[in-house]
Formats: C-alpha cells, structure tokens, sequence
C-alpha cells in the first residue's frame, strides 16, 4: 500500500483518479459522507484505505424516513392570484419568450464564418436603435457536409437545427448554406416543415456570390428583421411558462443531489 503520514492513512489498492478513499472503517450499512454530505452506505463491510465506490457502496433509504418531504406543500397552478409571474415576450402563437434574439443557423459547418461574421457585425452600438432586441446570435455547426444520409444522425441534426429555428427566444432566423453540403437548405426546411418568411429567411452562399457578398446579404436580411424584432413588448405572464434545464455534474458523487 502507499502510506500517507499525515493522516495515517495506508491506502490499500490502487485507487483510479478522483475516485474515493475510506477515511476510516465503516460497518454495513453505515452512513459514507463526502464533503459532509450522504452520498450512501456501505453495502459490505469496508476498512480503512480501502477503495470507496459501486461495489461497496448503496443508495440510502432516504424514502424510508417518514418526514422525507414532508414541509412540500401542493401549489394549485391554475390559481391565478396564487402563481409567480415574470415579465415574459408572448409569441403569435402563444409561446412564452424570455429573451429576444435574431439567430443566424448554419446548414453546414462551411458556413460557420460567414454566420459569425454577420452576428459580429451587429454590436450593441448598431443595436442601440432597438432596444428590446437582445442580440444577433450565430448558431455554428461541425458538420452537415459529407454526412450519410438517410442516417439517425443526419436526422438529429436537422432536428436541432428545425429546434433553434423555432425556439420562442427567437423573433427571426437566417439559415445560411454553402450549397454543395449534404444537408442543403432548400432540402433541411421542407423536411421538417418550416416555413419560410419574414422573419425566416435562407441564403445559400454559392448562390448569392461567395463568402463577403453573403455576409453583406445577411447583414441585410437581418437589417429588415430588426424593426418587427423589436416591436414587442413585455407583460407579466406565469412562472409554468419557464423551463429549468440541470446538468449533470459529471458523474461524480454529487450529480444526483444536484439534479
């Protein structure tokens, strides 16, 4: 084993990286604290120095204890008086916003400068003259062109594209493309039935003159967005219309609690 004077501690096996070392001897059953929070009990028993983790370690019965949650109280959501509200952006067809933005997509990963540079052009001076816009956001992507297709992945990724396109935190979106991708945008909105309009608009770069002439179209096209983008206004709405998202603390002993 390998000694550890400072605590006088022998840890008794090799213990991969961040993984946990028992501090003491623990009996089965007993409660195994990290950082002064449960985190389980010991399914055998286990000695000191010796590796702590799935193979001697068990979820504890926290649902055993008959005051677990017992200070929750019911909220009855179709109370009006009794809901919190925010000041929330309701779209033309009912969704709730929280933010405002212009978002430029890419079909493809070829395209990812030119979506950055039509965003980057519209700095919050150029954006004073709207002031309930928050923003123009690029939306870049690592792939698109030689994918296989029909694919599970070639799916997925139109999905999340067709997903950022219709977002409420969206007032409009530009979907540029290089052209000769897999993923070609005339094919990406038909597919998962957007619709193109005003406030959504395609550019395809081999189509209006490469790489400057589609970042000067962008700029053009979200120029004619920002009036109707920023013609909102924000009114009280309830708190159900908001969506918690948690992520997961990377597997260690504390993305359960977290979540």
């Amino acid at each position: 084993g390998f000694a550890c004077p400072e605590h006088s501690l022998t840890v008794r096996a090799a213990i991969p990286a961040g993984h946990k070392v028992a501090a003491h001897r623990f009996a089965v059953g007993e409660e195994i604290r990290k950082y002064g929070a449960v985190i389980g009990v010991a399914s055998t028993e286990i000695t000191a120095g010796e590796h702590v983790h799935a193979h001697n370690l068990a979820l504890p019965e926290i649902a055993a204890d008959p005051a677990f949650c017992s200070e929750v109280r019911p909220v009855d959501l179709l109370s009006e008086e009794r809901q919190t509200t925010f000041l929330g952006i309701v779209r033309p067809d009912g969704r709730v916003a929280t933010r405002n933005f212009i978002g430029i997509l890419s079909s493809v990963n070829c395209s990812a400068t030119v979506i950055r540079q039509i965003a980057a052009h519209f700095t919050p001076e150029r954006l004073a003259a709207y002031p309930n816009v928050d923003g123009v956001a690029a939306f870049v992507q690592t792939t698109g062109c030689g994918m296989s297709s029909p694919s599970p992945h070639f799916d997925v990724l139109r999905r999340t594209i067709a997903g950022y396109a219709r977002h409420a935190n969206l007032a409009g979106a530009i979907i540029v493309g290089l052209g000769c991708e897999r993923n070609q945008v005339a094919d990406l909105v038909a597919s998962q039935g957007l619709r193109p309009g005003p406030m959504l608009r395609t550019l395809v770069m081999q189509e209006s003159g490469g790489t400057r002439a589609s970042i000067a179209r962008g700029i053009a096209l979200v120029e004619e967005m920002l009036p109707a983008a920023n013609a909102i206004r924000r009114v009280p709405v309830s708190a159900r219309h908001l969506k918690i998202g948690l992520e997961c603390g990377g597997s260690d002993g504390f993305s359960a609690i977290s979540a």
